[in-house]
């Protein structure tokens, strides 16, 4: 992720470069501690409103199978119904109703999506654990994170690749938290230790409230290092001028929140956790909470700038004159000498005008994760293009089937 420019004057360069980065070893229990589930019950009252549904193995297996299958929708008179995504056959049989209806495995947890959006006032934000399918919007028919049906949110977490890391690597590149470990171990071995710690994940599906007149040039990203806050930055890489102004209430009121709800209350010392402050800017909520870990986006840093920043716990800081009493000016009959307090303001980044992030607005979001060109196309076009294409996409399977029997035969 390039680096917005940022003014850094009163930060002196380190005296040693680093030349690579020297995070502590990220253990499974702390990847643990930033799943939703983990942590939610706990900051509960500090997050919009949100659901978590259990989710058991048959449906886990739904996600992590190939292709995209949905529920029938049970509403048939509109147009737009989803189940012209499944492939219908003439008469068929109990087994093949069984095939064309995923959701006839996990009938408990269908019904209790249904429920939750209506609850929620029909239109939700899904994530699992730790990742939300932003990078599978292209695929919704209003291409956002909205849905309002259980098939919108299979949809989207069918097609993402953050989900798939979620269900599928999520303890990659982590060290156990047994004191005695293993100096070798076969790769099997590692195999079976890994599918065995996935097995052990208590996985949720979180289906949040949509939040109405969202905006995302609020939405922050802000980086704890032994428990004090380092620096923050916009989660939105456009540039927004009403932003500059807002800085130093915006800076306050995370770092108020912080030292109230986080500081001490967090597992760990290190993490990495998200904010909204929505207008009129007078109240934080938490959104999301991160490993520190080289998996969670710096945004507009590099690890590199992190890990090597002099934060407030290194007790060497930006210098602030004081004279004890929190004025500018000593009291009338007070000492006129002026008392140095050393006092750390975390830096706050946001995209400036001449960033290269500033120019931006046509690049697609999450383009390591792009789709073959037809299917982009047929997203842009809505719920229509994507119906068109995949009956297109149906009709080139069948004949490829057909031709398939026509051989065995």
């Amino acid at each position: 992720m390039p680096i917005a420019h940022a003014d850094l004057v009163g930060r002196s360069p380190s005296p040693e470069t680093l030349t690579q980065l020297p995070f502590p070893p990220v253990l499974k229990s702390h990847i643990l501690n930033c799943s939703y589930h983990s942590w939610y019950p706990k900051y509960r009252s500090l997050t919009p409103k949100a659901r978590l549904i259990p989710l058991l193995p048959p449906f886990l297996s739904y996600l992590r199978a190939d292709g995209i299958k949905l529920p029938p929708e049970e509403n048939n008179n509109s147009n737009d119904s989803d189940d012209e995504w499944s492939s219908p056959t003439e008469n068929p049989t109990e087994d093949e109703e069984e095939s064309q209806d995923p959701s006839l495995a996990w009938t408990d947890i269908h019904q209790k999506i249904k429920s939750t959006i209506a609850e929620l006032g029909g239109s939700v934000t899904p994530k699992l654990n730790w990742s939300a399918p932003k990078d599978a919007t292209w695929i919704s028919a209003t291409n956002s994170m909205e849905c309002r049906t259980p098939n919108d949110i299979y949809l989207l977490l069918k097609s993402s690749d953050f989900i798939t890391h979620d269900l599928e690597q999520v303890f990659d590149e982590c060290e156990s938290d047994s004191e005695n470990t293993c100096v070798s171990a076969s790769e099997e071995k590692e195999e079976e230790d890994k599918d065995a710690s996935l097995s052990r994940v208590p996985y949720h599906l979180v289906l949040r409230k949509t939040i109405p007149a969202y905006n995302p040039s609020l939405e922050f990203r802000c980086f704890v290092r032994s428990r004090h806050l380092l620096c923050m930055c916009s989660r939105d890489l456009n540039h927004y001028s009403f932003l500059a102004p807002l800085i130093p209430t915006l800076g306050s009121l995370v770092q108020e929140f912080f030292n109230k709800s986080l500081q001490w209350t967090f597992p760990d010392e290190n993490f990495v956790f998200d904010v909204y402050i929505p207008s009129p800017n007078t109240r934080v909520w938490l959104i999301d909470i991160n490993p520190w870990a080289p998996r969670t986006d710096p945004l507009l840093f590099s690890w590199l700038e992190i890990l090597n920043m002099h934060g407030g716990e290194q007790g060497n800081a930006h210098q602030v004159q004081t004279n004890g009493n929190g004025h500018g000016s000593p009291e009338p009959g007070e000492d006129e000498s002026e008392e140095e307090e050393d006092v750390f303001t975390p830096e706050f980044r946001i995209v400036n005008r001449d960033d290269p992030e500033a120019y931006s607005f046509n690049t697609p979001q999450y383009s390591a994760h792009k789709m073959p060109k037809d299917v982009v196309d047929a997203s842009a076009d809505g719920g229509a293009g994507l119906r068109e294409f995949m009956g297109t996409w149906r009709e080139v399977l069948a004949k490829q089937e057909r031709e398939d029997r026509e051989e065995n035969e």
